[in-house]
């Protein structure tokens, strides 16, 4: 198995930004040091009301991230068309709430699969990758499949939430089970959602899936360190918790 993949969400800055109405913190910016701090992919989430990012923030960072950029949505037709004007080289569909202060759980592709297939057919015709921001629940990810989806990202926020050891193991279970059901089904696994520097560890070791995107954790972290460190020491949690799994040996620092 290859590592997992560090997918790095700069909404919190733009989120901080957007609370003056300012220039600053500038999430470009943000992007750029995380790459140099190790990220692989670059995260953010495009909402109709444009609460955190701007436009502006999505036309520059299609110029400037040349790893990968993933852009979170939902299905309005306004955001179809710009994500298809700027092809990022990923597509996650989310649903999307104007009072939810982040995304707060997956998308029922039951309920939608007509639209959802049509807006990943229009996708896919422009050779952009589509991945589904979907609960681990074995409806979801079959829907997901049917609509044409390439890949899923399995909600964490259940695991990420949970109030005892008990809880966590049954929450690991079940995103266990999820993964094997989406890769049975030939999808492409990924994760996230409430992953943090101290629950990100066993999720690598017990879920194989290709990529995790962690956006508030790190931002939090970053404001005491700085992006590029704050990056690095969350890829650095993956590769010993990646070693571990592979019974390898964990170098000393």
């Amino acid at each position: 198995m290859n590592m997992i993949k560090l997918g790095v969400n700069v909404d919190h800055v733009a989120t901080l930004r957007q609370a003056r109405m300012t220039y600053e913190p500038d999430p470009v910016t943000a992007a750029g040091l995380a790459d140099l701090g190790g990220a692989d992919i670059i995260t953010i989430h495009l909402r109709e009301d444009r609460r955190h990012i701007q436009d502006r923030d999505l036309d520059l960072l299609r110029q400037t991230v040349f790893t990968k950029l993933n852009l979170e949505m939902a299905t309005s037709q306004e955001i179809v068309d710009i994500a298809i004007r700027l092809k990022p080289e990923q597509i996650t569909l989310v649903p999307e709430k104007r009072q939810e202060i982040t995304t707060e759980g997956g998308l029922s592709v039951t309920s939608q699969k007509e639209v959802l297939a049509d807006i990943i057919r229009k996708f896919k015709d422009n050779d952009i990758y589509v991945s589904l921001f979907i609960d681990p629940d074995r409806d979801q990810i079959m829907a997901s499949g049917e609509v044409g989806a390439q890949a899923v990202e399995l909600h964490t926020g259940n695991y990420a939430n949970a109030k005892s050891e008990k809880q966590s193991v049954e929450m690991l279970e079940v995103l266990k089970e999820g993964v094997k059901i989406a890769q049975d089904a030939g999808l492409m696994v990924n994760a996230g959602h409430g992953l943090t520097y101290k629950n990100t560890g066993p999720i690598v070791e017990c879920m194989d899936v290709e990529e995790l995107h962690i956006g508030h954790s790190i931002v939090s972290r970053a404001i005491f360190v700085g992006i590029k460190r704050a990056v690095k020491e969350m890829k650095d949690i993956i590769y010993k918790h990646y070693l571990i799994k592979q019974n390898l040996r964990v170098p000393k620092v």
